[in-house]
């Protein structure tokens, strides 16, 4: 057996369950500490800390544990020889290691992780009895423990948690590193939030960079005064706006590809495995051909049946693409207009101010739900692959934000031909939409967690009948448990939340 080196285990999964209000006779049959034994066999780390309302469960995984469950999850990881093959604990040497020196990355740590937790199952012969305040439970044979425990309310929630020494280092070297703003460390940022994440800020990073030739571009023609040159240097600076364009789209998908390839990630195109054709199964390595001939025999009706699959997804990204254009003409931009025509009317510059704070508003409330019918309409479409879903998404959200965004500017530019006005509108636009959204993204989660924290101890001095005294949140997993995790505006996936 090949020597697997030793990993710092630091606890990363916490498990939250109701602390106790009646002690029981038998300890052994109690719900915790039957959680804690199961856990224990499984060869978890475990750490029992106690909240001021609840009981927090820390799990930490050895790199044995952590093999052996990619092992049983038979995953495959890319070896020295630049093959992927099949993850064995015996030839851990021979896979290539993440950019920080561990062995596995989160998103594979995490459904180890899952696959130990949520793999608990009774293996005896008879049911078990379990006992939570003075209630009975019975732990059926074959039954999962912890979707069980969950059923009674008995665990509140399974949550990821921070790894301090590394949360700190990226905090040093880099949210609070003002020194160097475009340098990220994005390694370190993929081993700890993933590659989704670690190329969102790689592309912030980039287009922040490649900015300044633009910005210094505009600011050389705003500022001086070329004379008899000017209608020549306007047009070179338009040339030059979209050759930049060009280039820097060209240049980060380079750099998308080299980061993906440094890390190991490969993503094929083809059809999405589990797609239905023809009613059956079609992965992305069976072609329409066979796909056909196990259908049948006749190819008269083959072909009926597959031009008329192919324009029935047609039918209906047609119409969720009409449903789309048709809310954004008759809901959206009748608002869009009455709020550039008052816009015009008003006199008061506080009037004005006002009107575009509650517009800004409410026009977020709008987008997020004509965001939230897209993802909807799109689950009813007939997207081969997984490319095409996003597209067709991206397409009506993006009219939908464009429609929100530049409709009333266009209103003032083209009807009243007003510039002045239209200037007035983009700096009170712009001032006011910054503000409204610091406020939100910065106060809204202090305020849940200041929120939940005061709920905690009113229900704690209500249990003690006791309203003097303070009460103090010492554990850090607690809070993590009470900070608000963050949600997508538009959708449940991670990569909807692109659009916030």
């Amino acid at each position: 057996m090949n020597r697997i080196e030793e990993e710092q285990t630091a606890f990363e999964i916490a498990v939250v369950v109701s602390k106790r209000n009646v002690e029981e006779e038998n300890e052994d049959c109690n719900c915790g500490e039957v959680l804690v034994d199961e856990f224990t066999k499984v060869g978890l780390i475990v750490e029992r800390v106690q909240g001021v309302a609840d009981e927090f469960i820390k799990l930490a995984a050895p790199l044995e544990t952590l093999g052996r469950a990619a092992a049983e999850l038979k995953l495959k990881k890319r070896t020295h020889i630049g093959m992927d093959l099949q993850f064995e604990l015996e030839e851990a040497d021979a896979f290539v290691r993440q950019p920080d020196g561990s062995l596995f990355s989160w998103f594979e740590r995490f459904h180890c992780y899952n696959h130990l937790i949520y793999g608990i199952v009774n293996k005896s012969k008879s049911a078990v009895t379990l006992k939570y305040d003075g209630q009975e439970l019975c732990w059926g044979v074959d039954e999962n423990l912890v979707q069980k425990l969950k059923s009674v309310d008995f665990i509140k929630q399974v949550f990821p948690l921070h790894d301090e020494m590394k949360r700190k280092k990226l905090l040093k070297n880099w949210a609070l590193n003002w020194w160097d703003i475009t340098d990220q460390p994005i390694d370190e940022i993929y081993s700890y939030f993933g590659a989704k994440i670690a190329i969102y800020f790689a592309f912030l990073g980039m287009y922040t960079r490649w900015m300044f030739f633009p910005a210094a571009f505009a600011i050389t023609v705003q500022l001086i005064d070329f004379g008899s040159l000017q209608l020549l240097v306007l047009p070179i600076f338009f040339i030059g706006i979209i050759l930049w364009a060009v280039m820097f789209s060209q240049f980060w998908k380079r750099k998308n590809s080299a980061l993906l390839a440094k890390w190991q990630i490969s993503y094929s195109v083809g059809v999405e495995p589990g797609y239905k054709l023809l009613c059956m199964e079609w992965g992305s390595l069976q072609s329409p051909v066979k796909a056909l001939r196990k259908w049948g025999t006749d190819k008269t009706n083959e072909k009926e049946v597959y031009q008329r699959n192919e324009w029935l997804g047609h039918l209906l990204r047609f119409r969720n693409d009409a449903i789309v254009i048709m809310s954004i003409i008759f809901l959206q931009l009748p608002f869009e207009l009455a709020y550039a025509h008052l816009y015009e009317v008003i006199g008061s510059d506080v009037m004005k101010f006002g009107l575009t704070a509650v517009y800004l508003f409410a026009i977020q409330h709008f987008t997020r739900i004509g965001g939230k019918i897209s993802v909807k309409l799109i689950e009813y479409e007939n997207n081969e692959t997984a490319e095409k879903r996003a597209d067709s998404l991206v397409y009506k959200v993006f009219g939908l934000y464009f429609m929100q965004t530049y409709i009333g500017v266009f209103y003032h530019a083209l009807l009243h031909r007003n510039f002045l006005t239209l200037r007035q509108v983009l700096i009170q636009r712009l001032l006011i939409s910054e503000v409204l959204e610091n406020l939100l993204e910065n106060s809204l989660p202090y305020l849940k967690y200041s929120y939940k924290k005061y709920g905690v101890r009113k229900k704690k001095r209500r249990e003690k009948g006791s309203s003097t005294g303070k009460i103090q949140f010492s554990s850090r997993v607690e809070k993590e448990y009470l900070k608000p995790s963050y949600t997508a505006s538009i959708g449940e996936e991670l990569e909807d939340g692109l659009f916030d």
